[in-house]
């Protein structure tokens, strides 16, 4: 899991490294997703212990002995509910540069200074 953990680690670098240096809307997006997928990976590869098994109770695992033969369900929980969630904000993100380039037919992050508060 160390592999899947450096793995994890290095979108993280790459994403945020995209982020900063792109000037392009849609690859900043494109850098969040990265980096989100990172973070996925890391979480699953610190929930990960090697030797148990998936957290269902049936006649192989009995109730008594089930805390020491299954793996803690949160992390992959959290993992599930955060795709959704980066699903739904990536297309909102892409929805506002669709209406963004609308109005000033530019992709370019500079072009948009006038627009702050």
């Amino acid at each position: 899991m160390t592999i899947v953990l450096g793995i994890g680690f290095i979108l993280m670098l790459i994403g945020f490294w995209g982020l900063l240096t792109r000037r392009n809307m849609i690859k900043m997006v494109l850098s969040i997703a990265i980096a989100e997928t990172g973070l996925q990976l890391i979480i699953i590869a610190i929930g990960f212990i090697k030797g148990r098994t998936a957290p269902i109770l049936n006649s192989d695992v009995l109730k008594l002995e089930g805390v020491l033969k299954v793996v803690d369900p949160v992390p992959q929980a959290l993992v599930l509910t955060a795709i959704v969630i980066g699903v739904a904000v990536n297309a909102l993100m892409l929805t506002f540069i669709i209406r963004l380039y609308q109005q000033k037919k530019s992709l370019d992050i500079s072009d948009y200074r006038a627009m702050k508060w």
